[in-house]
């Protein structure tokens, strides 16, 4: 029988609770983590978009930009729970039991509220850090042209306030096998 879920939190029941990992695990997968999926939803359809993230751990925040226009915005503007999923995949994990076929995962959900930041000075930092994230080498105003205010004006820059967050890994070295059935030689799929 399905659980009922209604009135409960985002991250309540984990299905395989040895999977779950603590704060500090997600606090470090979100700064290793190149892609984020941002789900938002307007009028009951949901949408989910790939994007760069950085998580500010100083305010507790995700970080990200969008065009000044577009779905996004307009999702955010008009329903601002959101949440952001970003995942690292390993090898394929066969199995003799058809329901057993797995592949190893580390993922983190996020579940928060978004606002699109208005305050150039907070906007250009946050950009900073985005860039920071995957360019830690690179200095503003060295190898770089600093941000313009006619940049800020074209992009939106949005922070997610993290509410809850859950972050999962399941890195077997095989899936479950069945001893009523043939061994699989994993071999052939390396």
């Amino acid at each position: 029988m399905p659980r009922n879920y209604e009135n409960q939190s985002p991250t309540a029941y984990q299905r395989r609770p040895h999977l779950t990992k603590d704060d500090e695990w997600i606090r470090s997968f979100l700064k290793a983590a190149n892609i984020g999926h941002i789900a938002t939803s307007a009028d009951g359809q949901s949408f989910i978009n790939p994007t760069t993230f950085w998580y500010d751990e100083q305010d507790h925040q995700i970080i990200f930009h969008s065009n000044i226009a577009g779905r996004v915005r307009s999702n955010i503007e008009s329903n601002p729970k959101v949440s952001m999923e970003a995942s690292e995949l390993g090898k394929l994990l066969p199995s003799n039991v058809a329901l057993e076929f797995s592949l190893q995962f580390r993922s983190v959900v996020v579940f928060g509220t978004a606002r699109v930041v208005t305050n150039p000075d907070e906007a250009r930092r946050l950009l900073y850090g985005l860039i920071g994230k995957y360019f830690p080498k690179l200095t503003a105003g060295k190898e770089y042209r600093e941000i313009t205010d006619k940049e800020l004006r074209a992009t939106s820059i949005y922070a997610i306030k993290i509410e809850e967050w859950s972050g999962k890994e399941n890195w077997a070295e095989r899936a479950d096998q069945s001893d009523e059935w043939a061994a699989l030689d994993e071999k052939l799929f390396e």
